[in-house]
């Protein structure tokens, strides 16, 4: 076997996971740090594979690759990746859709613990001299509190199962899974607007889509509970984040934890950052010392698949 595969960009330490699964089988690997289309455009040409992370690849850069037998993106979502336009040029497109999944889970529940429980107001609050024996806040206990999570794939079933082991009430929408599914994990289905109105937290865990962009919006917001908290660690574009901010200013929802944003990285000085009913982390759930090389390594094993 002989062939080019072209990495547009990566964020990790080395990339001797991708060089171990292709070693042997006469493939060259080429790796960039591509931010732009035009950056992308400009290295992709003649690639056999192309493995992306963040960069864009849109119409124009997939239609000019020459020879290209396949893309596959380093993570789970595919919103970087104009799906369309590979399909008109016949490009199948890869995804890792099975790793990190535990780590997503564990860092939803440490965001619900977080806003639930007040750690990072009432840290703050410390620090500046003031102490008290009550939060912020007067929130009902977990072991009362509903649950609402939209989308309810794998890392939403995990987090159901973390859920549960609080005692909380867990609820979900999700028109793509089956009644069974939800019978096996014990959980509720319901149409969106009952588990906006009725949840005490509500977490996203479905993928960006052009039905499911801006999915929290004023209108969703303006449904929830005065006392309700949201937290997203999926994809930024799931959330419309003026109707966001004005709705954790006047206080129609009461706080909202966040890994993931639009656009990304967040500036400093962003309006979020000076909220103090929010807690922030710089789209972070997604790792542990064991998912980095297991991301590196399945998608290798998915373009080597490709070739």
């Amino acid at each position: 076997m002989s062939a080019l595969v072209v990495v547009t960009d990566w964020g990790f330490p080395s990339l001797d996971p991708e060089r171990a699964v292709f070693e042997g089988r006469g493939i060259e690997l080429r790796a960039h740090q591509c931010r732009t289309e035009e950056d992308v455009l400009a290295v992709v040409a003649e690639a056999d594979v192309v493995m992306a992370q963040w960069a864009p690849l849109r119409k124009r850069a997939i239609e000019a690759m020459s020879r290209c037998r396949g893309i596959v993106r380093y993570g789970i979502g595919l919103d970087n990746i104009d799906l369309e336009a590979a399909a008109a040029r016949g490009i199948p497109v890869r995804n890792v859709p099975d790793y990190c999944l535990e780590e997503v889970a564990d860092h939803t529940l440490a965001l619900l613990l977080s806003l639930q429980r007040q750690i990072s107001s009432v840290d703050r609050r410390l620090r500046s001299g003031t102490w008290k024996i009550t939060p912020p806040i007067a929130l009902p206990p977990l072991r009362l509190s509903v649950l609402g999570l939209v989308g309810f794939g794998r890392i939403a079933r995990l987090v159901a199962r973390r859920a549960r082991a609080f005692e909380m009430q867990v609820r979900a929408f999700d028109p793509m899974v089956n009644d069974d599914q939800f019978a096996a994990e014990g959980v509720a289905r319901v149409e969106l607007p009952d588990l906006f109105s009725g949840s005490d937290i509500i977490s996203l865990h479905c993928p960006l889509t052009a039905e499911t962009r801006a999915i929290i919006d004023a209108g969703s917001l303006a449904q929830m509970k005065p006392s309700a908290l949201l937290v997203n660690t999926s994809r930024g574009g799931l959330v419309d984040t003026g109707a966001l901010i004005e709705a954790l200013s006047r206080g129609t929802i009461a706080g909202a934890g966040l890994d993931v944003f639009d656009p990304e990285p967040l500036p400093i000085d962003h309006p979020l950052c000076g909220l103090e009913s929010v807690v922030l982390t710089s789209h972070t759930a997604w790792y542990s010392n064991a998912s980095v090389s297991e991301l590196q390594r399945k998608a290798a094993q998915a373009a080597l698949a490709l070739l």
